[in-house]
């Protein structure tokens, strides 16, 4: 592993354009019209210092990531080429909306109390954007390393070194919080938005269905069952923890944060391989899997048997795994995430109510589009005492990270074998947007094996309808939330990244509850020292697989010449080995007698580049497409910015 010393290699694109390319077009379109959106939101529902115009009431230990979730993927916006005053807003909003959290009394030195991880992660993604956006902000790294040392040091209680666990599923800057807070007190049938995730705990003698916690007593009794033993011990949601130590060690490779994830990572995989390979979901106090749940593996806090199940845990386990890889440059833990999923593959079923079938059911219908009647294939999400339990489609999200991860065979044969029994064409781009920013990975992934040549314009076409449709229902509602509704705002919030992380940085977007961003390529404009496509240049990331990444630049301006610093990887760690791209003949633009419009002859041309970075020179209305052979985590990952002289903040291996 090496650090990137020097002046990068340069290549000059000549090839110019004749037949402009509308994605591009539309992808410099969409960056435009968002770069309009977030103002207009920040002008609506935002307050001078940032943050969200809110007098209503918080309840319980509950909302702090909904005040956070609005403005989440700002940073990643302004890091794939937003506008330049964007990062100074989003930080803004950050520092605003912790000032908001911290007078309602649920933030504490500028981070969290004490909450789960699922909501925790939901709350860091905003954060995570940010050092990444910004490695060189210094108030940024030590709140980084600050919030890390809450759990890699057990000086703050909320790990336990000995047990090789975080003590409870509710933890901060508070230290450990004792149960589930007052929200559960009682858990009663008259909470009827609950009832279709059924029973929290499914052992409790007499109460074996919904309508057993009617009498207020059974609704008591289940309450203090859930502060009892949900609300003690490890739960396997508490994995997402490692994304705020590996964020930490981006900054400086310290060991005390990469010995925290592999020691963390590593005990819940020895839990796995003493459970056949399955992660469980929950470890007592004294560090034993099942101690709260009569020994069975299933039964933790937003675990295997309740709320979500797989939506949880694989989410947990995959940001988990993916963190140990980038920290060790090995890809053997990604068997955490890949044993769950193949577990419920394996018990998959063909069923005709996709939409009904499950707890979730609902928003797979409106996403999926899939009508009653279609036979589409159904996995288990839950387990519970009587086995597997609520049927939905595989969240392809989980696969696709796999196969991108390590472009192995087997990896991209459990991704053709979804699609050959999904119940629906994946090359459809399907007119849908949720709070997450994901889900259109079938089209895509489809695009990049070269299936659906057309999904760059489709799925830009969507994005900028997406941004359509959320300027509308703002200036519908040009108010705050109605009845407290604090949930309103991520419903608002009108900038898309999904299509555009997808096709510039050849990447799915960051795991929803508490991912790093990961890519195949980021880029920063040399001359102006700042990450992100540079004004007018679009991007395109036709292929990736094991042996590099094809790309397209195209700068669009008639009459600015620009430079794009190429990186591999999302923090340097893999190596442009050589790259081949396409050089015009010296011909054009040919005599001006001709009425024909020239198509430049080109030929290509190979050379060695041997550094995670390239620059790319492209002057007005010029193109290059390039083939690039990367070596993947060749080297050390780190947070580094893109300043004309590239620093870095990592020390040498």
């Amino acid at each position: 592993m090496n650090d990137p010393q020097g002046d990068p290699p340069r290549v000059d694109a000549t090839v110019p354009i004749r037949e402009t390319p509308l994605w591009a077009v539309l992808e410099r379109r969409l960056f435009s019209v968002l770069d309009q959106a977030w103002r207009e939101f920040e002008a609506t529902y935002c307050g001078p210092d940032g943050r969200l115009a809110y007098d209503g009431r918080m309840h319980h230990r509950d909302g702090v990531d909904d005040f956070y979730e609005p403005f989440f993927n700002w940073p990643v916006l302004y890091r794939l080429g937003g506008a330049d005053d964007l990062l100074a807003s989003a930080k803004k909003h950050w520092a605003g909306v912790t000032a908001q959290m911290t007078e309602f009394g649920f933030v504490r030195d500028e981070y969290e109390v004490g909450y789960d991880w699922f909501h925790q992660g939901e709350s860091l993604n905003f954060f995570y954007a940010l050092c990444a956006a910004d490695p060189d902000d210094a108030a940024f790294r030590e709140r980084a390393l600050r919030f890390a040392r809450l759990y890699s040091d057990p000086a703050h209680g909320n790990y336990d070194p000995v047990a090789r666990i975080i003590v409870a599923p509710h933890t901060g800057s508070g230290g450990p919080r004792p149960g589930l807070g007052t929200e559960w007190i009682e858990y009663s049938a008259h909470q009827a938005v609950m009832k279709p995730y059924g029973l929290p705990l499914d052992d409790l003698p007499g109460i074996t269905d919904w309508d057993d916690l009617l009498p207020p007593r059974n609704a008591r009794r289940m309450g203090d069952a859930m502060q009892e033993r949900l609300g003690r011990g490890d739960t396997a949601i508490n994995l997402a923890a490692t994304s705020l130590v590996t964020n930490a060690w981006l900054y400086d490779h310290d060991a005390e944060f990469a010995d925290w994830v592999v020691s963390y990572v590593g005990a819940w995989r020895e839990r796995a391989t003493a459970n056949s390979g399955l992660i469980p979901d929950n470890v007592g106090p004294s560090g034993t899997v099942g101690e709260l749940h009569d020994g069975n593996w299933y039964g933790g806090h937003y675990g295997w048997a309740w709320p979500h199940g797989l939506h949880s845990v694989e989410a947990a386990a995959m940001i988990a795994a993916i963190n140990e890889t980038l920290v060790t440059g090995d890809t053997a833990a990604l068997d955490l995430a890949r044993v769950p999923l193949d577990t419920v593959i394996a018990r998959s079923v063909v069923r005709t109510d996709a939409g009904t079938a499950g707890s979730m059911g609902w928003g797979w219908a409106q996403k999926m589009a899939v009508a009653p009647g279609v036979p589409v294939q159904l996995v288990p999400y839950r387990h519970g005492s009587n086995g597997w339990f609520d049927l939905h489609p595989v969240p392809l999200i989980y696969p696709v990270w796999l196969w991108w991860l390590t472009s192995a065979a087997d990896d991209l044969g459990r991704l053709e074998a979804l699609e050959k029994d999904a119940g629906f064409d994946w090359r459809e781009t399907k007119w849908f947007q949720d709070k997450e920013e994901q889900g259109h990975e079938a089209p895509w992934v489809s695009f990049l094996l070269g299936r659906n040549p057309g999904y760059p314009e489709d799925a830009l076409a969507l994005a900028l309808g997406q941004v359509a449709r959320r300027l509308a229902l703002m200036r519908a509602t040009p108010y705050g939330p109605p009845d407290d509704d604090i949930h309103w705002w991520q419903r608002l919030n009108p900038v898309v990244t999904e299509v555009l992380t997808q096709l510039i940085t050849g990447s799915p977007p960051a795991l929803y509850n508490g991912g790093l961003a990961l890519a195949r390529v980021t880029f920063g404009d040399a001359l102006r020292g700042r990450p992100g496509l540079p004004d007018g240049v679009a991007a395109l990331v036709r292929e990736a697989d094991a042996k590099g990444v094809r790309l397209e630049l195209v700068n669009l301006d008639p009459a600015s010449h620009r430079e794009v610093v190429v990186q591999t990887g999302a923090f340097g760690e893999d190596c442009i080995d050589r790259v081949t791209f396409d050089q015009a003949a010296e011909d054009h633009p040919a005599d001006s007698h001709s009425y024909l419009v020239p198509d430049p002859e080109t030929r290509p041309v190979t050379t060695v580049v041997g550094s995670p970075r390239l620059v790319v020179a492209l002057p007005p209305l010029h193109r290059i497409s390039m083939r690039m052979e990367v070596t993947r985590r060749a080297r050390r990952p780190a947070h580094s910015s893109f300043t004309p002289a590239p620093t870095t903040t990592r020390k040498d291996s």
